[in-house]
């Protein structure tokens, strides 16, 4: 049997096998984007399961909770607020989130510790956990839910992110599935947003942690809106096996097929946030190759992206393309003025540190795309990467000026 990674039109994070999900409204959230702010995944069957989590040393009580009960073999529910982010509320925050999480255990009829709790939204303000306690039963689930999960979630999105993918192998077939959430303070370090995942797939755990780690760092850990580190970047995967494909083990064939269709979920969903970044109306994507290695690749990459000066002047059309250069020789990576070369949108702008003659206002209409693709050669070795950002405009700071009022 060939192998394949095919796209499933219209799928969402119940296209896998055995997940069923839904969502209401429970009054948390003050302004949701779909008029939804508490949503429920549930698995038939128990979920081998791992996160990434943020590194910001403020973590919200969610993340704890969930980073004591992963890895794990057993969990079989998730449970999401959008509107209140439950973080640093201390001890009585950590109640909360228990809370949380029995209740939609209770609501699946399964132990506490087989679901995980997580939120997202404003700092600093309790969670109303009787509003769950009295909305979170009404939830109707069902395998037309995924949708309806991903727009719940959803705070200063303008757009809900999911996809789905089908791999067919000779070991069998199985679905990979996931819903994303994001759109400020965004700059992840090993972690994302929020970004939930499952699989039908029957994979070993280690194998499963292995790949989610790989595929964050190539993904999530490589694009930024603001350069902001959230308290409740959670990056989880869930694995119920129940589509009955041979085992996958860590380092075999399958495990690198697995691997490669869940590089491509993460990173749809990962641009998929950063072009919905706050007032965002460009993706920017930036390749870096000829660095000295891969770190000093990304090094340079996520420096262009984090650039304010790069991403205003994008947003402008101004085409500035020295930004780019400072950027990436500002960044710590090995850098030589003499050997590098840079292209915007296939336009060739510097040539071994000479200018190329060029029309700038050509320059400055190809700026004006919907996706504005950097290409920096270091021309020192073979490291290369790939990281994504978005432009800068007023809308951005309008939002973040009036977040809570």
């Amino acid at each position: 049997m060939s192998e394949s990674i095919v796209p499933i039109n219209g799928g969402c994070i119940t296209s896998s096998r055995g997940f069923q999900a839904g969502a209401i409204y429970a009054g948390i959230n003050k302004h949701p984007p779909f008029g939804m702010d508490l949503a429920l995944l549930y698995s038939q069957s128990p979920c081998k399961a791992f996160a990434m989590f943020t590194t910001n040393r403020v973590k919200a009580a969610p993340v704890l909770v969930c980073r004591d009960r992963l890895p794990s073999e057993c969990i079989q529910a998730l449970v999401v607020n959008s509107g209140v982010a439950n973080a640093c509320t201390g001890e009585s925050g950590l109640k909360d989130a228990a809370s949380m999480a029995r209740l939609a255990a209770e609501k699946c009829g399964i132990t506490p510790e087989c679901a995980l709790p997580m939120s997202t939204g404003v700092i600093g303000r309790p969670l109303p956990v009787e509003r769950i306690a009295s909305h979170l039963p009404l939830i109707n689930l069902s395998t037309e839910g995924g949708t309806a999960f991903a727009r719940a979630i959803m705070t200063t999105d303008t757009r809900p992110k999911e996809v789905a993918v089908k791999v067919t192998c000779s070991s069998g077939e199985y679905i990979i599935a996931g819903a994303a959430k994001g759109a400020g303070m965004i700059a992840p370090n090993m972690a994302t947003t929020l970004c939930f995942i499952t699989t039908d797939a029957n994979i070993e755990l280690e194998a499963l942690k292995y790949c989610l780690k790989r595929a964050g760092e190539k993904s999530f850990n490589m694009i930024t809106v603001d350069g902001d580190t959230s308290t409740n970047d959670t990056l989880l995967i869930m694995a119920n096996g129940m589509a009955k494909n041979r085992l996958i083990a860590k380092g075999s064939k399958e495990m690198n097929l697995f691997q490669k269709a869940l590089d491509q979920v993460c990173i749809f969903l990962a641009r998929s946030v950063v072009s919905d970044g706050e007032g965002a109306t460009r993706l920017i994507t930036v390749n870096v190759s000829g660095a000295y290695t891969k770190n000093q690749a990304k090094l340079a990459a996520k420096a262009i992206t984090g650039s304010n000066l790069v991403k205003t002047a994008i947003h402008g059309a101004d085409p500035n393309w020295g930004r780019i250069i400072s950027a990436a020789g500002s960044s710590g990576a090995r850098f030589d003025e003499s050997c590098v070369s840079l292209s915007i949108c296939g336009m060739q702008i510097w040539r071994k540190g000479e200018i190329v003659g060029f029309e700038p206002s050509l320059l400055s209409n190809k700026l004006k795309q919907d996706e504005v693709v950097i290409d920096l050669d270091l021309n020192l070795g073979n490291g290369s990467a790939t990281a994504w950002g978005c432009d800068m405009s007023e809308e951005y700071v309008t939002i973040n000026s009036e977040y809570t009022t």
